[in-house]
C-alpha cells in the first residue's frame, strides 16, 4: 500500500538540532523510540534512510525547515531542505520555515522559498516561535499561503520543551485562524494531545483543517485511557478524510509507525485515506469527490 510520510528528517548534519538546548527534554521523553533508530549521521546513514523509503514504498516524504533565530538561535534552512529535495526527488518535498518575528522579511523569504526554491508549503512551530497559532504576526504568512495556494503545517498539542509554554500549541487558537482564512489548508500536527477533543471540534467546524498523526505511536489511538481514543472514533467516521500520517523520524522509527497505523481497526478505505489520499489532497488541494 502506498503511503505519504508527512514528517521526516534525513540523517545529515544540516538537519540535526545540534545546539538546540531548548529541545533537550525531548531526548528524555522520546528515549525509547529514538533508541530504535540509527544514531549516526552521514552518507552511510543516508543510504539506509533512502533505502527504507524504497523498501516501504513511500510515494512522498515531507521535510520541514525551521527558522528560530529570534527565539532559540537555531535554523534548518530552506536552502538545505530544497537542495536535498532536488538531489533525491521527486519523492522528497519540502516545507519552508521562516521566522515570523522578522516581519516582512519573513514573508519575502517564504515567497522566495516557494517560487524560487520549489518548496511546497510552510511550517509553523509555534512553541519554538513562542507564538500561538492565532498570533497576528503569523497572519501575513497565512495570507501569503493562500495567495501562493500552498498549505501550512502548524505544531499542535503539548510540547516537551521546558524553555517555552505548552499552551502555545492549544488547538483553540486554530479556530480563529480558520475563521479568518477559510481558503487556507492547515494541518495540525502532532494531533493535539492533551486537547484531542478540542482539536476534533475545530476540525469538525472547519473543512480546511487536517490532523496529522505525527511523532506519536499510532497504537495509542486504540489503547484505552491513552487520551488518543477519540481520534480513532472520529477519524474513521466524520473526519475520515482529514487524518494523515507522519512518522516523525528520527524521533520514531518509520517501519514501526507504519505497521502500527496499518494495524488500527480502520477498514481498507479509511486506512488508504489516512496513509495516502488525505495527505495528497492536503498537499495539492485536489479534493476527491
Amino acid at each position: 500500500m502506498s503511503f505519504i510520510d508527512f514528517s521526516s528528517r534525513p540523517p545529515l548534519p544540516q538537519f540535526m538540532p545540534t545546539g538546540a538546548a531548548h529541545l533537550s527534554n525531548y531526548r528524555r521523553v522520546y528515549a525509547g523510540s529514538e533508541s530504535l533508530v540509527r544514531k549516526d549521521v552521514g552518507d552511510e546513514a543516508l543510504d539506509d534512510y533512502l533505502a527504507t523509503y524504497d523498501r516501504l514504498g513511500a510515494t512522498t516524504v515531507v521535510l520541514k525547515a525551521r527558522d528560530l533565530e529570534s527565539t532559540f538561535g537555531f535554523k534548518i534552512s530552506n536552502e538545505d531542505v530544497a537542495a536535498f529535495c532536488q538531489a533525491h526527488g521527486p519523492r522528497f518535498i519540502g516545507f519552508a520555515g521562516v521566522d515570523p518575528h522578522k516581519g516582512m522579511t519573513a514573508v519575502r523569504e517564504f515567497e522566495h522559498a516557494i517560487v524560487e526554491l520549489g518548496l511546497k508549503g510552510l511550517n509553523i512551530q509555534g512553541f519554538e516561535h513562542k507564538l500561538a497559532a492565532n498570533d497576528k504576526r503569523l497572519y501575513p504568512l497565512y495570507a501569503k499561503c493562500v495567495e501562493l495556494n500552498v498549505p501550512v503545517n502548524v505544531h499542535c498539542g503539548i510540547n516537551f520543551s521546558t524553555a517555552t509554554e505548552a499552551n502555545f500549541g492549544h488547538p483553540a487558537a486554530l479556530d480563529e485562524v480558520l475563521m479568518h482564512f477559510p481558503e487556507l489548508r492547515v494541518c495540525a500536527s502532532p494531533p493535539g494531545w492533551p486537547w484531542i477533543n478540542e482539536l476534533l471540534a475545530v476540525a469538525w467546524r472547519h473543512p480546511n483543517l487536517w490532523i496529522g498523526v505525527v511523532s506519536v505511536r499510532p497504537k495509542l489511538l486504540n489503547l484505552p485511557n491513552s487520551g488518543y481514543e477519540p481520534l480513532l472514533q472520529y477519524g474513521k467516521s466524520v473526519l475520515k478524510s482529514r487524518i494523515l500520517f507522519g512518522s516523525g523520524y528520527p524521533m520514531m522509527p518509520v517501519d514501526r509507525s507504519l505497521e502500527e497505523l496499518k494495524a488500527l481497526p480502520l477498514g481498507d478505505e479509511v486506512r488508504e485515506r489516512w496513509l495516502y489520499a488525505n495527505a495528497q489532497e492536503f498537499l495539492t488541494g485536489a479534493i476527491r469527490p
